[in-house]
């Protein structure tokens, strides 16, 4: 009798999302607090599928082309997505892979996965729901010592350091690049002040006249500042790992999430002008006293005992092995 060849095994993870890096982040930081390397894809949905994910449309699971389709025919044992078109495929893999989580709130009844792990200022609840307090991300200590060691000429940077971490304008923070750019002039007074150094990050959302209004600022200060991939690789773990405080400003939830994961003081600019849900995690957050608002830091001293990071993704890992019996 002729055997049937054996099916390959399956991989142990995937994670799932649309490539963009907050959403690549928070799954991949699920993964690895899970212990669990993984397979990574990122999907880019034809449309319609992109138009209406995660509803489940005919022929969805040829949304993402043909070498998606033929890998789903060997699912992985988790599968881990993370945005709104990785639910679609997450939900298409429930039954197939052994287990899906979804993280964020995916805008469709929890009852089409196995888990979903959602940010309480989404207000979703449910018996498969697992809530946390910001953004799922992978800063802990040894995270933070290891980018000490890659980025370590920042240690030759005069103290106190400050760290500025700049987004931009979106559907819930109205920022102009006025009031961005008079915040680089505070921070540049405060370092000039201090006799301190500033490290300087912005973001794919950071408008180019805040940039170049960030790199005038701060020319004549002892630190770092990156604005763009011509700066060299982005110094961002090393800025979170060698600060000595934190400024963020208000609109990014991942950001303000790896920012309190640290054991620094944050101080959040711009909550003013935000509204809706990001709004309701900074006034969470605010409430915890580990996030204060900007116009405090000229009474805070410049050296602070350490204070108590925010770390929820091993908090969630743990719950999602236990629920998933992992």
């Amino acid at each position: 009798m002729q055997q049937r060849a054996a099916r390959p095994p399956r991989a142990a993870t995937w994670t799932l999302s649309d490539g963009h890096a907050g959403n690549v982040r928070q799954a991949e930081a699920l993964a690895a607090a899970l212990g669990r390397p993984a397979r990574s894809w990122h999907l880019d949905a034809a449309v319609p599928w992109r138009w209406f994910a995660p509803r489940h449309l005919p022929r969805s699971a040829h949304a993402w082309g043909r070498d998606f389709a033929t890998a789903m025919a060997t699912p992985p044992a988790l599968a881990i997505g993370c945005g709104r078109q990785a639910a679609l495929a997450t939900r298409l893999l429930r039954g197939r892979a052994g287990a899906v989580v979804q993280i964020l709130d995916p805008r469709l009844d929890p009852r089409h996965w196995d888990l979903v792990v959602a940010p309480e200022h989404d207000g979703l609840r449910g018996d498969n729901v697992i809530t946390l307090l910001g953004s799922l991300n992978p800063v802990d200590d040894l995270w933070l010592a290891a980018a000490r060691s890659v980025f370590a000429a920042f240690a030759r940077l005069p103290r106190p350091r400050t760290a500025l971490l700049l987004g931009g304008p979106s559907s819930h923070a109205r920022f102009d690049e006025a009031q961005m750019e008079a915040l680089c002039a505070q921070v540049a007074a405060l370092t000039a002040r201090d006799g301190g150094s500033v490290l300087a990050t912005t973001s794919r959302r950071t408008p180019p006249g805040v940039r170049r209004a960030l790199r005038w600022r701060l020319a004549n200060l002892s630190g770092h500042v990156w604005t763009d991939p011509a700066d060299g690789s982005n110094p961002y773990p090393g800025v979170l790992g060698w600060a000595d405080r934190i400024v963020c400003t208000a609109d990014s939830v991942n950001m303000l999430s790896e920012a309190c994961a640290t054991r620094v003081p944050v101080y959040v600019a711009g909550a003013d002008r935000l509204n809706g849900r990001p709004r309701r995690f900074v006034d969470a957050l605010l409430g915890t006293g580990r996030l204060r608002h900007f116009d405090t830091i000229d009474d805070a001293p410049t050296s602070e005992p350490a204070q108590s990071p925010l770390r929820e993704t091993a908090r969630v890992a743990e719950h999602v092995a236990t629920r998933l019996g992992l």
